[in-house]
């Protein structure tokens, strides 16, 4: 029997359905997966999560990422790279406190001083431990002298200053910090201080100045004097009231009324126009008079 139309209609399109399933094995290489493209592992990648989008194996296969390898060496923590420090086996995030403590001026002058990064744990000290080398740059410049007593005497010497004998003394309105940090009581603080109100003021009046600074004790001046004073003034008829709220001795309420004083009556030309000025009280203008000029 002859085969139908119809017979031969079905023959062909099973025929065609045969080859169409062939050629997409084919393409596919005989794996049963469609291998991604470097686009395709962008969009991916992109995803909130690709183990989803692709099936958790095909997320593991695309995206596995080789542990990194632990090496030993000889390092110094002053100056070890993040590249070093990582390959070491730390943490990023202790490779970063590493960063930000050399960034302030951190040094680690022993190796016992890389015990205390933040975030290090004793097991990876003591395993890091025996490869640190200091650089002879960072060790303490005290190690530079011997051990013999005179050295240690220099050293000393250094750190603190030889203190003044009673009946010498020292000039208030020229010595720096140095030379202050040798009266008796007077510590670094102290020195810093003397100083900063000596610029504000414009030179020191009066020793018992020394008095309005917090804490000074009143034994030291007895080791300083005034020498020649050398003040400076401010002109008090040209000043803005922000420059002359600026001097120690005029508060803002002081330099604004002299500001109106100026716009209502003209420029002030002597002491007593000051006293006109009822935020100056007496002693405020007699302390004040030195260091103005009208």
């Amino acid at each position: 029997m002859k085969p139908s139309s119809n017979d031969n209609l079905i023959l062909l399109i099973v025929a065609v359905a045969a080859i169409a399933f062939l050629i997409g094995r084919g393409l596919r290489g005989g794996s049963g997966e469609t291998s991604l493209s470097a686009g395709d592992s962008i969009a991916v990648e992109g995803h909130k999560n690709y183990g989803e989008y692709y099936g958790d194996s095909r997320a593991r296969k695309y995206y596995n990422v080789e542990g990194r390898r632990v090496e030993r060496f000889f390092f110094d923590p002053n100056t070890a790279d993040s590249t070093q420090l990582l390959r070491l086996g730390l943490k990023p995030w202790i490779v970063r406190n590493i960063y930000k403590y050399r960034s302030r001026g951190g040094e680690f002058r022993k190796p016992e001083d890389f015990a205390r990064v933040y975030g290090l744990t004793a097991g990876e000290y003591k395993s890091l431990a025996p490869y640190i080398r200091i650089s002879a740059d960072y060790r303490p410049a005290s190690s530079l002298f011997g051990t013999s007593e005179e050295p240690r005497r220099t050293k000393d010497s250094l750190r603190y200053p030889v203190k003044l004998a009673a009946g010498e003394r020292i000039v208030l309105n020229t010595a720096d910090t140095t030379a202050l940090k040798r009266v008796p009581g007077i510590g670094s603080g102290y020195a810093r201080a003397i100083v900063n109100y000596r610029d504000r003021l414009g030179g020191y009046a009066d020793v018992r100045q020394l008095l309005e600074i917090n804490g000074v004790p009143e034994e030291a001046l007895r080791y300083m004097e005034l020498g020649t004073p050398d003040l400076r003034k401010i002109d008090v008829n040209r000043l803005s009231l922000d420059k002359l709220k600026r001097h120690p001795y005029i508060n803002f309420y002081q330099a604004r009324a002299i500001v109106e004083h100026r716009r209502l009556h003209g420029p002030l030309r002597s002491a007593a126009d000051l006293k006109m000025i009822r935020d100056f009280s007496a002693s405020d203008i007699e302390r004040i008079l030195p260091y103005i000029s009208f």
